[in-house]
């Protein structure tokens, strides 16, 4: 499908710059280009873009009040912010984007985010899943629930197990728990959630102790206070 996409940035060269690098992305069309926020929005409700890649930082309305506004409406774009900050990646994606990408954009990113919202936009995809905010380096990733493996606690940190790489999360243990209460993630130990489909198998280490195996080879240890949990888990 072609996604037909709206740059907005208060910065001229920035918006030439990502228009040079949408424009060696096949399947991308871009409609126009806003220099503020509200300039944005009166585009957004006539040209009725798929994508819209949006500047935090700028005159007359930021991006976040953007984002914000635009979830009210009846035509909501993939949204993916662009900017050189990184301390607003956690509300932008509550806000409702679907990716952040950091100044300067590499191409690599840029055209990741581009199939995301692809994805996103195709109506044979579906109703969206739970997105989890993950961390590499400086650069932020949108994972679906279906595609994480575990969540696994070591001090402050909470890491995102995938299939090949991990991510640092954004949130605690226990805020993530909660924004995965009624999916297959199970509690197994105060240190680790797993995602009930991704168990490969389970092996009893005693009456109430499981070791459990992921698809990815990683293996979790479930304490005694979550037997329960480990065993509402080989019902599935």
């Amino acid at each position: 499908m072609i996604l037909r996409t709206l740059i907005v940035d208060d910065e001229p060269i920035a918006r030439k710059v990502l228009r040079e690098e949408l424009e060696s992305i096949g399947g991308v069309q871009i409609v126009g280009e806003a220099e503020d926020g509200a300039t944005a929005l009166q585009k957004i409700g006539r040209e009725h873009p798929d994508l819209v890649l949006l500047d935090l930082q700028m005159p007359v309305m930021g991006g976040l009040e953007v984002v914000r506004q635009l979830k009210h409406g009846k035509h909501l774009p993939a949204i993916v912010v662009v900017t050189a900050y990184d301390e607003h990646a956690l509300q932008a994606f509550e806000a409702g984007a679907i990716d952040y990408l950091l100044k300067p954009v590499r191409q690599e990113r840029l055209s990741e985010a581009v199939e995301r919202a692809r994805r996103l936009t195709d109506p044979a995809a579906g109703q969206r899943t739970k997105k989890i905010v993950g961390k590499i380096g400086e650069e932020y990733f949108l994972l679906s629930a279906d595609e994480i493996y575990a969540f696994q606690a070591e001090g402050d940190l909470v890491w995102i197990m995938a299939a090949k790489r991990k991510y640092l999360a954004a949130q605690t243990l226990r805020e993530l728990e909660l924004r995965l209460k009624n999916t297959n993630f199970r509690r197994i130990h105060r240190n680790a959630l797993v995602n009930v489909n991704h168990v490969r198998k389970m092996s009893a280490l005693s009456s109430q102790r499981w070791l459990i195996t992921m698809n990815n080879d990683q293996e979790f240890v479930a304490s005694k206070r979550q037997a329960s949990s480990v065993r509402e888990l080989l019902s599935w």
